[in-house]
């Protein structure tokens, strides 16, 4: 009988000493950056935006008052926690949402029952009709997709529409939009047939989280696309008759933004026979007001995307190095350094500030500056009347440039951007203040050195098997 002996020298165990110790102080330092990151926004030394115009509180509606207007006018809100960071990512596309909180009330927590809204036989015919209706969209982009998506492999294909970037260019990303209503839409719709605050709720997830940005792209693509089909308009009704379409490529791209469209005109006609039908389901008439609201915002932010292929000298500029279009605003525009002033429209977008110069029907690019380099105040001058109304941008000097100052840094005031309401200003700061807290919380992550646990539990079963079989 053999007896085995286990022996074990120094070197192991030191390298098994010193790995568990290295992935100890990592996560230990990981911690302690994440909260001196906490203590310095608590602080408020970072903050980009400020509002020095004094803070009015406005009431929290308790809900939609039956007959009136659904109110996309809601009170100021911190997108900040207690702590300084964001508790979570809201989506920008709803920059003054506030039905999440106006909301809640012990009234929503409970379920109502949905059979009196079922018993409605126009209600119950909206409700068909936007499943169906959506379930033809997905089919009719499986059908364009199926005659549209592989061009690459006609035989007689032109030049100029040959390659897979003139494809991009043609199709713009509508196989992205497909998958998001085949794989997310439909199927939260058809499960939720009998659960409308279900359908309601989960739709609205969507807009919340951004997956509806892709329409925002699909139409910044658009004016190209027109160009190219124009272009090759022969070609391309020779192909369609070929493959015996009747309504053509055309029609197969405009589909998306008529999709979208409709979908707030059949959430109004359901609010409006809510309402006729006197049905007492609180639950669900929040869920689709707020839905329908979103909605709306998103439309919003589409057209105005629409602007943005327009904007004359735009081409030094990468569009996606910019990030995500969040909104454009126009405002009565003074540019400090040359004292210009002209009509302007303002492009948010999530790493950069672009503005614009409206000129009867052409927008010329004028400057855009990212958002580290930036503050934006409200003038703290009380005796006129239109301080509300108005927003400074300032640039952030370089150290050691020319700007003297006790405290080593300077600001140059570069633009005045004067609104036609107050609210337009306040609805403006809300989305910048948002984009910079999005951006700095990006920038603190990538700025914090932590290992993923998976690596961490990798790492772990490599030292337990060469204990157990070196």
């Amino acid at each position: 009988m053999e007896l085995t002996i286990f022996t074990l020298n120094w070197f192991d165990v030191i390298s098994v000493a010193l790995t568990f110790l290295v992935i100890f102080l990592v996560q230990v330092l990981n911690v302690y950056l994440h909260i001196l990151d906490d203590k310095c926004d608590s602080n408020g030394k970072s903050i980009d935006v400020v509002d020095k115009a004094p803070a009015k509180e406005c009431p929290i509606l308790e809900g939609h008052i039956p007959g009136s207007p659904i109110s996309t006018t809601p009170p100021p809100k911190s997108p900040t926690s207690a702590n300084g960071k964001l508790e979570k990512q809201i989506s920008l596309l709803d920059n003054d949402s506030h039905e999440d909180e106006d909301t809640l009330s012990l009234e929503n927590l409970f379920p109502c029952d949905q059979t009196e809204i079922y018993a409605s036989k126009k209600i119950s015919f909206i409700i068909d009709e936007l499943i169906q209706t959506e379930v033809n969209y997905v089919n009719n982009l499986k059908k364009g997709m199926v005659n549209y998506g592989k061009l690459k492999d006609v035989e007689d294909l032109p030049e100029g529409l040959s390659g897979e970037s003139k494809q991009k260019l043609l199709l713009g990303n509508i196989e992205e939009i497909l998958e998001l209503h085949e794989q997310e839409i439909l199927p939260l719709m058809l499960r939720n047939q009998r659960d409308l605050k279900g359908l309601f709720d989960e739709f609205a997830v969507h807009f919340e989280k951004n997956h509806f940005y892709c329409y925002v792209s699909f139409t910044m693509g658009k004016k190209s696309s027109m160009q190219l089909r124009q272009d090759n308009r022969m070609w391309l009704q020779a192909y369609q008759t070929q493959i015996k379409d009747k309504l053509g490529i055309d029609s197969f791209l405009v589909q998306p933004i008529q999709r979208l469209t409709r979908y707030p005109l059949l959430l109004q006609q359901f609010i409006s026979e809510f309402y006729k039908s006197g049905i007492s389901c609180k639950p669900v008439l929040t869920a689709v007001c707020k839905l329908e609201t979103r909605m709306r915002r998103a439309l919003d932010v589409v057209n105005q995307a629409e602007e943005i292929p327009n904007i004359e000298e735009l081409n030094e500029l990468d569009l996606l190095q910019l990030g995500n279009f969040r909104r454009s605003t126009e405002f009565d525009a003074q540019h400090f350094p040359t004292r210009k002033k002209y009509r302007s429209k303002v492009f948010l977008f999530d790493r950069s500030l672009v503005c614009t110069e409206v000129r009867k029907k052409r927008l010329a690019y004028r400057q855009h500056y990212n958002w580290e380099h930036v503050e934006l105040q409200r003038p703290l001058d009380s005796a006129s009347s239109n301080a509300n109304k108005i927003i400074n941008l300032l640039v952030k000097q370089q150290e050691g440039g020319a700007g003297s100052g006790s405290s080593g840094s300077s600001k140059k005031e570069e633009y005045s951007f004067v609104a036609t309401e107050a609210a337009v200003v306040k609805q403006w700061l809300q989305a910048t203040h948002k984009i910079i807290e999005i951006a700095r919380n990006e920038h603190a992550r990538r700025n914090t050195f932590s290992l993923p646990m998976d690596l961490v539990l990798g790492v772990v079963l490599a030292i337990w098997l060469i204990w157990q079989y070196l």
